[in-house]
């Protein structure tokens, strides 16, 4: 059987190689800009509007997940009371109540991304 220090010398030199290479590419490579967004002025009745409807859309999310994890989680706990090889298939449960308040996050974000 050969030694393994052949093949952890190699995996060495590659990485450093490679590591040159891309270093050296960042450094010729000039500065990626953005190109210069206008200002488009938006009425402050719809920025209104949308902050509120944002701030609604996280916290009614956060609000019905936290109420689907503490139903979940009770039902959870006597069901791995009762047989504790469950966890897996309970663990996947809670996590999709959790889930409830990502897709609220994700519906602000959204809206506060469209209001500019």
């Amino acid at each position: 059987m050969k030694s393994p220090t052949r093949w952890m010398i190699a995996i060495a030199v590659l990485t450093l190689a490679t590591g040159a290479v891309v270093t050296l590419a960042l450094l010729v490579a000039g500065p990626a800009l953005a190109a210069e967004a206008t200002a488009v002025p938006v009425d402050p009745s719809v920025l209104r509007w949308g902050f509120t409807a944002a701030a609604a859309s996280a916290g009614l999310a956060a609000l019905g997940a936290g109420y689907a994890v503490a139903q979940v989680g009770t039902a959870a706990l006597g069901a791995l009371a009762e047989k504790p090889d469950l966890f897996g298939r309970v663990l996947v449960m809670v996590g999709l109540a959790e889930g409830i308040a990502i897709y609220g996050l994700i519906v602000s974000i959204l809206i506060l991304n469209r209001l500019g």
